[in-house]
């Protein structure tokens, strides 16, 4: 022998070492990716969570008023009635035709609107009569009128229909 002293688990050691830090880096890299991967899924649920409670705050802003805007179309319905049994050219007729008015541009700015009767929608209209006609689905005569908000039906409008000639031939009304 020489005299040189060779450490052969030396290099042993240290590619060891070498190899146990490439692994901890490794499992480093891995954690922090999932990590992140793992802040970006609760980022994306957190915004979605906050779009929806808006949504739903949205929706409920648009319809709190629903019960109270149900009530004032009675109102509606009681100035119409009397305003059909006045002289239209009186003081008190264009009074009541005023205050139905500004109650009705009221009513509009909270996105009510009134349901057109040119057509039956058993969507949107309840039919309490029908009487013979050429087609069916006509609209002939409007008993109350429905209203809206938005898409949503707050009352449907009560209506006589016609219908095509049965062998019956007669007028059909609920309750009689």
């Amino acid at each position: 022998m020489t005299g040189r002293s060779v450490k052969p688990d030396a290099g042993n050691a240290e590619e060891a070492a070498a190899a146990e830090a490439v692994d901890m880096l490794a499992a480093a890299d891995k954690k922090a990716a999932d990590n992140l991967e793992l802040a970006i899924r609760i980022q994306a649920d957190f915004d979605n969570y906050r779009k929806r409670v808006q949504r739903e705050n949205e929706e409920y802003r648009k319809y709190a008023a629903e019960s109270i805007i149900s009530e004032m179309l009675g109102i509606v319905d009681d100035l119409e009635r009397a305003l059909s049994h006045a002289d239209k050219d009186s003081d008190l007729a264009i009074g009541v035709n005023g205050i139905r008015n500004n109650l009705m541009r009221l009513l509009a700015s909270k996105g009510v609107s009134e349901i057109p009767t040119e057509r039956f929608d058993p969507n949107i209209h309840e039919a309490l009569c029908t009487e013979p006609g050429d087609t069916d689905g006509g609209i002939t005569e409007v008993f109350m009128k429905g209203y809206r908000i938005g898409d949503r039906v707050l009352r449907y409008a009560k209506v006589k229909v016609t219908r095509k000639q049965t062998e019956e031939g007669e007028q059909k009304c609920q309750g009689s």
